[in-house]
C-alpha cells in the first residue's frame, strides 16, 4: 500500500469563537481523485486554504510526501507540487494567454524553455488557438481552461479544482472533466471541490462530505448518496440534481 502524497492529522480552525473547520483527519492516495461536497459554509474553503498555506492550522498538522509543510508559506507548497484553481478566474488583464503563463513561471524553480511549458500547458487544456490573444477576450470556459493552465505550469503533484465548472453548460463541463481525468491519468492527484452534483459523482473515486466544520461521511459515489447524513445536508438544496 504506498503512503498517502497529503495527509491532514488532526487540522482545526477557528475565526473568533466560530469553529470553521476540524479537527479533520483525512489523506490523499497519489494520483487519487477526491470529491469534496457540502452546503455552503460546511468548511470547504477554510479546508482548502489549510491545505495550500493561505491560512495556518490552529492546531493540527498538514504533510506533504511525507514531510511537515504545516508552516510552510503557499509559495513554498506550489513549488512543492500543490496547486489550485480559483473559484472566480481572474486573469492578467492586458496579458496574452501566453503571458498569463509565463507569470507563474518566473516563480517556479527548474522550468528551463517557459515559453515551451506554456505552449504544452496550453496545448493540453485545448487552448493553442487563443495564444497569442488577450485574455480579455476569453468565453467563460476558455477562462475556466486559463484558470486550470496557470494551475499546471509548475508540474503540480496534486491539483486542487475548486468550483472549476460553475457557471458552465453540461457540453462545457464535460469538456473540463475530461481535462481533469487526463491530468489524473497522468499522475495528478486531483481534489474535485464542486456544487454540481453529477459531475463530482462521475469523476471521483471517493466523496468526502463535510457539513458544520466536520467530515460526515466518505466513500465510493454510491456510499455517500445513500447516507442518511448526507441525504439530510442535502435535502432540498440538491433535490434539483
Amino acid at each position: 500500500m504506498s503512503s498517502p502524497v497529503l495527509s491532514m492529522h488532526g487540522v482545526e480552525k477557528s475565526f473568533g469563537l466560530f469553529r470553521a473547520l476540524g479537527p479533520v483527519d483525512l489523506d490523499l492516495m497519489p494520483q487519487e481523485r477526491l470529491g469534496i461536497i457540502g452546503p455552503n459554509g460546511a468548511g470547504k474553503t477554510t479546508l482548502i486554504n489549510c491545505i495550500t498555506g493561505v491560512l495556518k492550522p490552529d492546531s493540527g498538522s498538514v504533510e506533504f510526501e511525507g514531510a511537515d509543510i504545516t508552516a510552510q508559506p503557499s509559495f513554498k507548497r506550489a513549488r512543492l507540487g500543490i496547486s489550485r484553481t480559483f473559484q472566480i478566474p481572474q486573469p492578467f488583464r492586458g496579458m496574452t494567454v501566453t503571458e498569463n503563463l509565463l507569470v507563474p513561471l518566473d516563480y517556479l524553480h527548474g522550468t528551463t524553455n517557459k515559453h515551451r511549458r506554456a505552449a504544452e500547458v496550453l496545448d493540453s487544456v485545448g487552448l493553442s488557438a487563443r495564444a497569442a490573444h488577450p485574455s480579455e477576450d476569453l468565453s467563460q470556459l476558455e477562462l475556466r481552461k486559463l484558470e486550470l493552465a496557470r494551475a499546471l505550469v509548475g508540474n503540480p503533484k496534486v491539483l486542487i479544482a475548486d468550483e472549476a465548472m460553475a457557471g458552465l453548460s453540461e457540453a462545457e463541463i464535460d469538456e473540463v472533466l475530461a481535462i481533469l481525468m487526463r491530468l489524473n491519468q497522468q499522475g495528478v492527484a486531483v481534489i474535485m471541490i464542486e456544487h454540481i452534483m453529477h459531475a463530482v459523482m462521475r469523476f471521483s473515486q471517493r466523496i468526502v462530505c463535510f457539513e458544520m466544520g466536520q467530515l460526515i461521511a466518505s466513500g465510493t459515489a454510491e456510499e455517500v448518496t445513500r447516507d442518511p447524513k448526507v441525504q439530510k445536508v442535502y435535502f432540498g438544496e440538491q433535490a434539483h440534481h
